[in-house]
C-alpha cells in the first residue's frame, strides 16, 4: 500500500517536528548503524538553528504529520529518514524522487553495516564509489558514498 504522502519544503516552524523524526528513525535504525552521539536537545536546536536555515530541507506529511526527511547541501544528501511506521510504503521513493528532481547529482553517505538504506539506494539508482573505515564521520564507523547520475 501507497501512503498518500504530500511533499514540501521544510520551513522553520518545522524544526521540532523534523529532528523527531531524525531522532526516532535513528533509534530505530540502531540494529543496523550506531546510535547518535549527541542529546535530543542538541540535535532539536542543531536542526533549528542549522539545518533548517542553511539547508534545503524537504519534508513528505500524511494527515498534518511529518513522516519524512530529505536533507540536501549542495549535491549531497546529507539526511534521508522515514518513520518506521512509513518505510516500504512508497513514502522515502516519492521524497528521493523529489531530491533528484532538484539535482542532476546526488551522493549521500550510509553506514557500511546498514543494509536496509545500501539496498534502497541501489534499488534507486545509487551506485557505491568509494568505501571509508570510519575516520571521516563522527561516529568513527566505516562508511559507503554512493553516487547518482540524472
Amino acid at each position: 500500500m501507497l501512503d498518500a504522502a504530500r511533499l514540501r519544503r521544510a520551513t522553520t516552524d518545522d524544526a521540532a517536528d523534523v529532528a523527531e523524526v531524525y531522532l526516532i528513525s535513528r533509534r530505530a535504525a540502531a540494529p543496523y548503524i550506531p546510535r547518535v552521539r549527541h542529546t535530543d536537545d542538541d540535535v532539536r536546536e542543531w536542526v533549528a538553528s542549522i539545518v533548517l536555515v542553511e539547508r534545503e530541507v524537504w519534508v513528505a506529511v500524511i494527515d498534518d504529520r511529518i513522516v519524512a526527511i530529505a536533507v540536501l547541501r549542495d549535491d549531497f544528501v546529507d539526511l534521508f529518514y522515514v518513520l518506521p511506521g512509513h518505510q516500504r510504503r512508497g513514502v522515502g521513493t516519492r521524497l528521493l524522487a523529489q531530491c533528484k528532481r532538484q539535482r542532476r547529482v546526488l551522493r549521500l553517505y550510509t553506514f557500511q553495516s546498514n543494509e536496509p538504506a545500501r539496498d534502497f539506494y541501489e534499488k534507486h539508482g545509487f551506485r557505491a564509489v568509494a568505501f571509508g573505515d570510519g575516520t571521516g564521520n563522527e561516529e568513527g564507523e566505516p562508511d559507503v558514498l554512493y553516487e547518482w547520475r540524472g
